[in-house]
């Protein structure tokens, strides 16, 4: 099945693979979706990501906490297709006070929230992860 957003449908199979407690989630591969999911990994929201080239597929190793519980509490999709939101820079959300992160999509690529805050430009906010 064709899907019109591919970072919602990212954001799914990770939240759904993390609530069934499995170890890992193959998702389609795209540039949009890889910097996002350097920055969870970047930010200790995943364990590790591999890439198959040759399926063009990438295997998303999901973090627990010792008890089990999927770090990835929630996430929401802002902008979406049909519907762009853009912010400026004094205008990035800060997500349960800094517990969070809010990806961005600016003219220097993809990249956190507080990292565009601190070098003052903004974008396109794409999605909250908490």
């Amino acid at each position: 099945m064709a899907f019109n957003d591919p970072i919602a449908e990212l954001l799914v199979n990770i939240r759904n693979a993390g609530s069934a407690q499995h170890r890992f989630v193959d998702v389609h591969i795209s540039r949009m979706k890889m910097s996002i999911i350097q920055l969870l990994k970047e930010f200790g929201f995943i364990e590790n990501f591999y890439v198959n080239d040759a399926k063009k597929m990438v295997r998303i190793l999901l973090k627990y906490t010792p008890q089990r519980e999927h770090v990835i509490r929630g996430h929401k999709r802002c902008s979406t297709p049909g519907l762009r939101k853009h912010v400026g820079c004094e205008d990035i959300p800060h997500v349960f006070g800094g517990i969070g992160l809010s990806i961005l999509s600016t003219s220097q690529g993809v990249m956190a929230g507080e990292t565009a805050r601190k070098l003052q430009i903004g974008g396109e906010i794409l999605c909250l992860v908490w």
